[in-house]
């Protein structure tokens, strides 16, 4: 892995190619949906918001021309009129200040009116407030929204995983379908968290200020809009420049997740076979992919912000030269250009915002694609409404003629038979790759028969729903699994009902795991993880049987139940296996021949097929492959080693 993996890592992999923004976008947003009534609240909320801030400035720019009004009017003589007073500039050589003077609204011997500029500012101070108020208003809007979404999108991913065949979890590393399910979900919530509201009060606030510059001035207005192209043609270069980097970063995020994930749950063996420094190599070669992705990607978005606001300084500079050849001209008074370089300074502002947040929206969208990618995976058949389910359930399996492959190009099983009645235990047995375990595979309907059926009471199996078809069956695995919670709780999840301190006392006591249970501090209250931290793997194994026991089912499977315990405790258990079995249906499988001498029937397994069947004896005197294994363990093992 650290090799070829590395490799193609580093030159950028079949993942590295960009994603279809456009297309996942548009899936993302549909997940608004049933948002719609708060949606059109928040968006009520910003336009009112956004149209007070635009209001404001020319509030402002009123108060500014009243206090310049005020300056100039004191300075003039008294009783005339403002147009004597721009006469008789015009006579004594000064055409070029009453030109200026001209938009101003002045009364010569008044000084400024301070209870017109009060009343003007508490306007513009009421209108910031109400406008502040409002956008408090949309972003909690915005974050109800957006949590609720989430919410949905997480119920979907559960769902989705639930309805996935084992085959697809077979194929992937579970730390890469952790990864999609926890860290690019809450990718995508802080994406539309910083960026939705944000967004949609910039592109109102861009509409809204570019309506009132052409009213203020359509000549200044036309001046601010002389570096839009640029901006579109910078946001649109640097997006695209930055896009595969985002996809690839969390791509790779995925993949160090895996690696992560499968060298702490296997810490143990990776100190006892000394791969401490492999696997830190294999992380560092995934790290310095990941940080190459990373520094790509926001490198490539963040340069986005500068040579944006390089783009608004030149408006700035436009605007400003240009409105104050218009006041001098007398076309504008000096409120109006204070008020229309807010205005330039307002309509920049939110196109570097948005151009800013190319970033955030584009790692957002490559996690949804992620996400996307997962919620269209193939799923199982789906179960047949209405299943059909057996009159009553006595545990009869047959096996008609069945074939199945992981692989079509490598047949696994073909044509196989086989019948277990009633109260019968069937032991499987056979070398490692036979298909011992796909067979039980296929009986729990983890994987679907391709050829021939399997019948539970003369029924179907195919035609049964997987639920009605598991609730029957109950499993103890080689494998272990626990949960975090008490060993109680651990021991209740076989069971399909509420079940009483008793029953599952009961269940452990069956098992063997009441007496190692009591001597644990807490006894059955006692707080396990799911790594199964504090008890021994025997231990843990024991908690899984008694889980069985308390499920009481119609079938019993067992794959090497017993390989975790000593032999004393395995001659224990298999006396409570013979008490749980009596009456239901077992199939066993195992390696050491020793635990299925009393099987009812012993299936020997070669290649996907059945070699031999019968009892233990039969099979003995038989001197065939179940003798061979037979001897290989017991009498002949040295000799067979020799």
């Amino acid at each position: 892995m650290a090799g070829p993996m590395g490799r193609m890592m580093r030159q950028g992999g079949p993942d590295s190619r960009s994603m279809d923004f456009k297309t996942s976008s548009k899936r993302l947003l549909s997940q608004f949906r049933p948002e719609r009534l708060t949606i059109y609240a928040l968006l009520l909320c910003v336009v009112v918001s956004v149209g007070l801030n635009v209001i404001g400035p020319k509030i402002l720019g009123k108060a500014t021309d009243l206090v310049f009004a005020g300056i100039i009017g004191r300075q003039m003589p008294a009783g005339a009129s403002k147009e004597q007073v721009l006469d008789s500039m015009r006579e004594h050589g000064q055409g070029s200040i009453a030109d200026m003077l001209r938009s101003t609204d002045f009364t010569p011997g008044q000084g400024i009116d301070f209870d017109a500029v009060g009343r003007v500012l508490l306007l513009a101070v009421c209108t910031f407030a109400v406008a502040g108020l409002l956008m408090a208003g949309a972003t909690r809007l915005v974050n109800q929204t957006v949590n609720r979404t989430m919410f949905r999108l997480r119920e979907q991913v559960q769902a989705k995983l639930s309805r996935l065949p084992l085959s697809y979890f077979d194929k992937r590393q579970r730390g890469e379908v952790l990864s999609r399910a926890t860290n690019d979900i809450d990718n995508i919530g802080q994406t539309l968290q910083q960026s939705m509201g944000q967004l949609i009060n910039s592109l109102l606030t861009i509409i809204g200020v570019l309506a009132v510059m052409f009213w203020v001035s359509w000549i200044l207005a036309l001046v601010a809009l002389v570096t839009v192209p640029l901006s579109f043609v910078v946001a649109t270069r640097v997006g695209k420049r930055s896009q595969p980097h985002f996809v690839q970063q969390w791509r790779s995020t995925g993949k160090l997740n895996a690696h992560i994930e499968e060298m702490y749950t296997g810490h143990t063996l990776v100190k006892v076979f000394g791969r401490q420094e492999e696997s830190a190599e294999q992380f560092a070669e995934q790290n310095d992919a990941l940080y190459e992705a990373g520094f790509k990607a926001q490198f490539n978005s963040g340069i986005m912000q500068p040579l944006m606001m390089c783009v608004s300084n030149l408006n700035y500079v436009l605007v400003a030269v240009v409105g104050g050849l218009r006041v001098a001209s007398g076309a504008l008074s000096i409120g109006d250009v204070q008020a229309f370089i807010q205005y330039s300074r307002q309509f920049s502002m939110p196109l570097t915002q948005v151009a800013s947040m190319a970033n955030l929206v584009q790692s957002g969208v490559a996690s949804a694609e992620r996400i996307f990618e997962l919620l269209d995976a193939e799923e199982q058949e789906p179960d047949p409404m209405p299943g059909e389910r057996p009159d009553e359930l006595r545990g009869r399996v047959e096996l008609q003629n069945i074939s199945f492959s992981y692989d079509p190009d490598k047949p696994l099983i073909e044509n196989l038979s086989l019948k277990a009645e009633p109260g019968h235990t069937v032991a499987i047995v056979g070398p490692t790759g036979a298909g011992k375990t796909t067979l039980v595979n296929l009986l729990m309907r983890f994987y679907d028969v391709s050829g021939g059926r399997i019948t539970l009471d003369g029924v179907d199996i195919a035609t049964m729903t997987r639920d009605e078809l598991r609730a029957g069956i109950g499993m103890v695995l080689q494998d272990t699994w626990l949960f975090g919670g008490t060993i109680a709780e651990n021991i209740a999840y076989g069971a399909s009902r509420d079940v009483t301190r008793g029953e599952i006392e009961e269940a452990a006591r069956a098992a063997h795991a009441d007496r190692f249970v009591r001597t644990l501090p807490d006894g059955y209250d006692t707080v396990i993880d799911d790594e199964g931290s504090g008890v021994s793997a025997g231990e843990k194994q024991l908690i899984t049987i008694a889980r069985a026991f308390l499920s009481d089912p119609v079938i019993l499977v067992l794959d090497e139940a017993t390989s975790s315990v000593d032999t004393r405790t395995e001659v224990l258990i298999q006396k409570a296996m013979a008490k749980l079995a009596h009456g239901r249906t077992s199939f066993v499988i195992a390696h050491r021949l020793s635990t299925i001498r009393d099987a009812d029937t012993i299936l020997v397994m070669e290649n996907g097929s059945i070699v031999e069947q019968g009892a233990h004896t039969e099979l003995l005197e038989a001197d065939g492959a179940y003798a061979r294994l037979y001897k290989a363990q017991f009498a002949q093992a040295v000799a067979e080693i020799d």
